[in-house]
Protein backbone atom coordinates (compact mmCIF):
# COMPACT_ATOMS: atom_id res chain seq x y z
CA UNK A 1 0.00 0.00 0.00
CA UNK A 2 1.11 3.61 -1.07
CA UNK A 3 1.13 6.36 1.90
CA UNK A 4 1.45 9.74 1.03
CA UNK A 5 3.29 12.32 2.56
CA UNK A 6 1.69 14.81 5.22
CA UNK A 7 0.16 18.07 3.51
CA UNK A 8 2.27 21.20 4.37
CA UNK A 9 -0.70 23.10 4.74
CA UNK A 10 -3.78 22.70 7.57
CA UNK A 11 -6.75 21.06 6.01
CA UNK A 12 -9.57 23.49 5.89
CA UNK A 13 -13.76 22.43 7.02
CA UNK A 14 -15.09 24.35 4.09
CA UNK A 15 -19.10 24.30 2.32
CA UNK A 16 -18.02 22.40 -0.85
CA UNK A 17 -19.21 19.24 -2.60
CA UNK A 18 -17.74 16.28 -0.89
CA UNK A 19 -15.56 13.52 -2.91
CA UNK A 20 -17.27 11.38 -0.02
CA UNK A 21 -20.38 11.04 -1.47
CA UNK A 22 -19.34 10.00 -4.91
CA UNK A 23 -17.26 7.31 -3.33
CA UNK A 24 -18.91 3.49 -2.90
CA UNK A 25 -19.05 1.98 0.18
CA UNK A 26 -15.59 0.39 1.13
CA UNK A 27 -16.56 -3.31 1.51
CA UNK A 28 -12.60 -3.89 2.66
CA UNK A 29 -10.52 -1.94 5.19
CA UNK A 30 -7.89 -1.30 1.65
CA UNK A 31 -10.80 0.53 -0.08
CA UNK A 32 -11.84 2.33 3.15
CA UNK A 33 -8.04 3.82 3.15
CA UNK A 34 -7.88 4.30 -0.25
CA UNK A 35 -11.40 5.99 -0.10
CA UNK A 36 -9.52 8.07 2.62
CA UNK A 37 -6.88 9.26 0.51
CA UNK A 38 -9.23 10.32 -1.80
CA UNK A 39 -11.07 12.94 0.40
CA UNK A 40 -8.69 13.91 1.79
CA UNK A 41 -6.03 15.03 -1.40
CA UNK A 42 -8.01 18.59 -1.36
CA UNK A 43 -7.89 21.18 1.10
CA UNK A 44 -11.36 21.46 2.18
CA UNK A 45 -13.40 18.53 3.60
CA UNK A 46 -16.59 18.27 4.86
CA UNK A 47 -16.44 16.55 8.32
CA UNK A 48 -19.73 14.74 8.41
CA UNK A 49 -19.07 13.34 5.06
CA UNK A 50 -15.85 11.82 6.50
CA UNK A 51 -18.07 10.52 9.74
CA UNK A 52 -20.20 9.23 6.66
CA UNK A 53 -17.91 7.32 4.87
CA UNK A 54 -16.29 5.52 7.77
CA UNK A 55 -19.55 5.25 9.30
CA UNK A 56 -20.70 3.15 5.59
CA UNK A 57 -17.47 0.62 6.29
CA UNK A 58 -18.48 -2.67 8.59
CA UNK A 59 -15.47 -3.44 10.15
CA UNK A 60 -14.54 -7.53 9.36
CA UNK A 61 -12.26 -8.67 12.28
CA UNK A 62 -9.63 -10.26 10.14
CA UNK A 63 -8.77 -7.37 8.54
CA UNK A 64 -7.42 -5.44 11.26
CA UNK A 65 -6.64 -7.72 14.23
CA UNK A 66 -3.07 -8.26 13.21
CA UNK A 67 -2.69 -4.54 13.56
CA UNK A 68 -4.71 -3.66 16.87
CA UNK A 69 -2.93 -2.88 20.29
CA UNK A 70 -5.66 -3.40 22.98
CA UNK A 71 -5.77 -0.82 25.82
CA UNK A 72 -8.14 -0.59 28.34
CA UNK A 73 -8.27 3.48 27.59
CA UNK A 74 -6.38 6.68 27.27
CA UNK A 75 -5.14 9.12 29.00
CA UNK A 76 -7.18 12.87 28.81
CA UNK A 77 -5.20 14.56 25.90
CA UNK A 78 -5.70 17.30 22.93
CA UNK A 79 -5.04 16.51 19.17
CA UNK A 80 -2.35 19.17 18.28
CA UNK A 81 -5.32 21.08 16.02
CA UNK A 82 -5.86 18.44 14.00
CA UNK A 83 -9.49 16.82 13.29
CA UNK A 84 -9.79 13.22 14.73
CA UNK A 85 -12.32 10.72 13.52
CA UNK A 86 -12.51 7.16 15.76
CA UNK A 87 -14.50 4.02 14.28
CA UNK A 88 -15.33 1.44 16.34
CA UNK A 89 -14.16 -1.87 15.10
CA UNK A 90 -15.09 -3.98 17.76
CA UNK A 91 -16.93 -3.44 21.81
CA UNK A 92 -17.90 -0.37 22.52
CA UNK A 93 -16.04 2.37 23.97
CA UNK A 94 -16.67 5.92 26.37
CA UNK A 95 -15.50 9.01 24.93
CA UNK A 96 -15.54 10.99 27.89
CA UNK A 97 -15.17 14.80 27.10
CA UNK A 98 -13.47 17.63 29.31
CA UNK A 99 -13.07 21.53 29.12
CA UNK A 100 -9.52 22.62 28.15
CA UNK A 101 -8.13 24.00 32.11
CA UNK A 102 -7.99 27.29 32.86
CA UNK A 103 -4.59 26.58 34.48
CA UNK A 104 -2.49 23.29 35.97
CA UNK A 105 -3.77 24.16 39.75
CA UNK A 106 -7.85 22.72 39.56
CA UNK A 107 -9.11 19.10 38.76
CA UNK A 108 -10.08 18.64 35.19
CA UNK A 109 -14.22 17.85 35.47
CA UNK A 110 -16.12 16.05 32.82
CA UNK A 111 -18.41 17.47 31.17
CA UNK A 112 -19.61 14.58 29.13
CA UNK A 113 -19.83 11.09 28.29
CA UNK A 114 -20.67 9.48 24.51
CA UNK A 115 -21.17 5.75 24.34
CA UNK A 116 -19.76 4.94 20.81
CA UNK A 117 -20.62 1.24 19.57
CA UNK A 118 -19.28 -1.35 16.80
CA UNK A 119 -19.31 0.46 13.35
CA UNK A 120 -19.94 4.17 14.85
CA UNK A 121 -18.02 7.13 14.60
CA UNK A 122 -17.07 9.86 16.98
CA UNK A 123 -15.49 12.97 16.05
CA UNK A 124 -13.22 15.48 18.39
CA UNK A 125 -11.31 18.45 17.76
CA UNK A 126 -9.16 20.96 19.96
CA UNK A 127 -12.34 23.84 19.58
CA UNK A 128 -14.86 21.15 20.95
CA UNK A 129 -12.11 20.19 24.03
CA UNK A 130 -10.20 17.38 24.98
CA UNK A 131 -10.99 13.78 25.88
CA UNK A 132 -10.30 10.22 27.02
CA UNK A 133 -11.67 7.16 25.44
CA UNK A 134 -12.10 4.05 27.37
CA UNK A 135 -13.46 0.56 26.77
CA UNK A 136 -16.91 0.50 28.48
CA UNK A 137 -17.07 -3.47 28.82
CA UNK A 138 -15.75 -6.53 29.89
CA UNK A 139 -15.33 -7.78 26.05
CA UNK A 140 -11.96 -6.28 23.92
CA UNK A 141 -12.91 -2.94 22.41
CA UNK A 142 -10.94 -1.60 19.25
CA UNK A 143 -11.01 1.44 17.46
CA UNK A 144 -9.83 2.95 13.93
CA UNK A 145 -8.75 6.60 14.46
CA UNK A 146 -7.97 9.53 11.73
CA UNK A 147 -6.24 12.36 12.40
CA UNK A 148 -6.01 14.98 10.02
CA UNK A 149 -3.38 16.76 9.42
CA UNK A 150 -1.53 14.17 10.80
CA UNK A 151 0.85 15.23 14.31
CA UNK A 152 3.92 13.93 15.86
CA UNK A 153 3.18 15.63 19.58
CA UNK A 154 0.00 16.15 21.78
CA UNK A 155 -0.46 17.17 25.29
CA UNK A 156 -1.49 14.83 28.24
CA UNK A 157 -3.28 16.16 30.99
CA UNK A 158 -3.90 15.03 34.73
CA UNK A 159 -7.36 14.78 35.74
CA UNK A 160 -6.60 15.82 39.42
CA UNK A 161 -4.63 18.78 39.04
CA UNK A 162 -5.13 19.98 35.23
CA UNK A 163 -1.22 19.81 34.69
CA UNK A 164 -0.04 19.15 30.47
CA UNK A 165 3.17 17.41 29.30
CA UNK A 166 4.11 17.12 25.87
CA UNK A 167 4.18 14.18 24.71
CA UNK A 168 5.85 12.33 21.33
CA UNK A 169 2.98 10.30 19.83
CA UNK A 170 3.80 6.72 18.85
CA UNK A 171 1.58 4.89 16.47
CA UNK A 172 1.09 1.31 16.36
CA UNK A 173 -0.25 1.79 12.65
CA UNK A 174 0.16 4.24 9.60
CA UNK A 175 -1.80 3.94 6.77
CA UNK A 176 -3.05 0.53 7.41
CA UNK A 177 0.14 -0.85 7.77
CA UNK A 178 1.95 -1.96 11.31
CA UNK A 179 4.82 0.16 12.57
CA UNK A 180 8.01 -0.95 14.18
CA UNK A 181 10.19 1.55 16.42
CA UNK A 182 13.43 0.56 16.44
CA UNK A 183 15.37 2.57 19.77
CA UNK A 184 18.43 3.33 19.14
CA UNK A 185 21.06 3.50 22.79
CA UNK A 186 23.81 6.30 22.33
CA UNK A 187 27.72 5.07 23.28
CA UNK A 188 28.38 8.81 23.76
Amino acid sequence: MTSKVARTQPYRVGDTISKAKLLPRPRTLTELVAGLHIIFEDNDIEVEDVKSYLSSYVAKDEEWKHLAKFDPHSCIHDHSDAHCFMKVLQGDLTETKFEWPENDQAPMIPCGNEYVQRDEVAYINDSIGLHRVGNSSESPACSLHLYSPPFQDCQTFDQKSGHKVRCHVTFHTKFGEKVCYVSTVSNN
